[in-house]
């Protein structure tokens, strides 16, 4: 019995939500248990404080006792070791230093627990939660021990005692404060913010990628607890191993969706309602735009040939030449040496000879200015291209745009630009170029595939043994380097993987769609 007990909880990650209960049952301890559920975690609850609240307004709030308080930690933390922790009302200084207290002696066990701070300083009624000890209390002791702060513009200016968090500059100005208050990663959402266009805009600064996150928003009186269901999202993203900037990217998708499925309890504002698909559905995904690139007005051309199958990626013209003559025809030339000698007439040559072949078409890697320059078929970017290629240029010109991703932040990137496809992977281990990335396997790439409206082309690790498992996850190409140009016959090569991935095509069964992508980072 013991062992069957240990095995269901180990199943999955744990996480302890450690906040207000909500008697209205629409925000605190009550919308972190849904958040929880939905993504797929256990959520284990430690109250902190008890509010007297229904829809319309909160009445009282109550802390619990620190000994209280001490006792919930002391049962879960024998029983229940958390892979990360999502702080809410704590509505007392003592509150407060308690929770430190138990992150510290937590983290010399678990050194990775993640730490997610909202910090619940006012109702959306008007309610205020704060005093100037608890604001304190925050700054200097929760702050440095956060991996990642949540708090909406008022709360994020009452953290730092500033005006009105009113434009940009003033928001992305406040992260860098909140983060060099000790905060690892931070996220200022704009649901209480009063704008002008019809977009939800969060500014997110985390380790490995920040700016804003925007969504169309959602039209509807009913907005109980979005914090706290973005906040518990986060949590259990992290205690799911997927990075911060990551789980931002989730939060905002679920309570994107759960305020898709809010309703009325009782006369005032009611409660979002997390969904377990939320991730399942495109309108959740955020576009991510960061500074400075500049995202053009419309979107880059689609591929005239939108299933292109197999697409060979070689490094001279005549690599371009010879797989072209082969039947492959989505072709990307890939020079990784800027200084490489005759750079400039190793692409005039491959333009040329993709022009010279009905339906060819031919993608410059990184070099956009020559691609611009002589009028390529198309550019393909990695991520760290995105911010410094013209790409208003590049869209206007008609040029059509392939762009690299890896992970949740930098689909949301790459979608942002609305280019003519989108590559994902690594699908299987490479050689061609060292990378932090995990194999993403083909749940991974099936998910892009069926999630997004562009051709998802697989990268990394794919030959004549994998193609057809390739093709059979609905993918519109399948990226090819080594098994075409270290094959024994590269002409038989590239036959040899066009049949198999028509074949694998033919194969695909859209019915199977796994629920959201894996983490990504090693």
């Amino acid at each position: 019995m013991n062992s069957s007990k240990q095995l269901s909880a180990s199943a999955r990650p744990v996480v302890w939500t450690i906040a207000g209960s909500d008697s209205g049952a629409g925000a605190g301890i009550q919308a972190d248990l849904k958040a929880f559920e939905a993504f797929g975690v256990h959520g284990c609850t430690v109250i902190a404080s008890i509010t007297a609240q229904n829809s319309t307004a909160v009445l009282q709030v109550v802390p619990v006792s620190a000994e209280l308080l001490d006792s919930q930690l002391t049962a879960l933390a024998q029983d229940l070791p958390p892979r990360a922790i999502k702080t809410g009302l704590l509505a007392s200084v003592e509150n407060v230093s308690s929770v430190c207290r138990w992150i510290d002696a937590l983290r010399k066990q678990v050194p990775n627990l993640a730490l997610v701070v909202d910090p619940v300083l006012g109702a959306s009624s008007g309610a205020s939660f704060s005093t100037p000890e608890l604001i304190a209390a925050y700054r200097t002791e929760l702050l440095p021990r956060a991996s990642l702060v949540t708090p909406n513009r008022a709360e994020a200016a009452l953290l730092l005692n500033s005006a009105p968090l009113d434009d940009d500059a003033a928001v992305e100005q406040a992260a860098d404060a909140l983060h060099q208050l000790g905060a690892a990663a931070v996220v200022i959402t704009g649901g209480d913010h009063q704008a002008t266009t019809d977009q939800a805009r969060d500014y997110m600064l985390t380790p490995h990628a920040q700016g804003w996150l925007s969504v169309t928003r959602i039209e509807t009186a009913h907005h109980h607890g979005t914090g706290c269901v973005f906040a518990s999202t986060a949590a259990a993203a992290l205690a799911s191993d997927y990075v911060a900037a990551e789980a931002v990217v989730l939060a905002k998708m679920a309570t994107t969706h759960a305020l898709r499925h809010a309703y009325a309890a009782g006369t005032g504002a009611g409660p979002v309602c997390p969904q377990a698909d939320f991730a399942q559905h495109l309108q959740n995904l955020p576009r991510l735009s960061c500074p400075p690139q500049q995202i053009p007005n419309t979107a880059f051309n689609a591929l005239a040939n939108p299933d292109p199958g197999v697409y060979a990626v070689v490094d001279s013209a005549a690599w371009v030449q010879r797989v072209l003559a082969a039947g492959i025809r989505t072709v990307q030339l890939r020079i990784k040496d800027p200084n490489a000698p005759a750079l400039e007439a190793e692409i005039v040559a491959a333009i040329a000879a993709a022009r010279a072949v009905a339906g060819a078409q031919l993608f410059i890697n990184d070099h956009w200015q020559l691609a611009l320059k002589h009028g390529a078929y198309g550019v393909h970017l990695g991520q760290e291209d995105l911010p410094h290629a013209d790409l208003a240029a590049l869209c206007t010109a008609g040029l059509r745009l392939g762009v690299s991703s890896h992970s949740y932040w930098e689909v949301a990137r790459a979608y942002a630009v609305q280019p003519s496809y989108i590559a994902c992977g690594p699908v299987f281990a490479t050689q061609s170029k060292d990378m932090p990335w995990l194999p993403q396997g083909l749940d991974n790439l099936r998910y892009w595939a069926a999630l997004l409206d562009v051709p998802v082309v697989g990268i990394a690790g794919i030959k004549t043994g994998n193609i057809a498992e390739v093709a059979a996850q609905g993918v519109a190409s399948a990226a090819v380097i080594t098994a075409i140009t270290q094959a024994e016959q590269p002409d038989q090569a590239c036959q040899d993987l066009l049949e198999q991935f028509a074949n694998g095509h033919l194969g695909f069964d859209s019915h199977q769609q796994p629920k959201r992508a894996r983490p990504t980072l090693l």
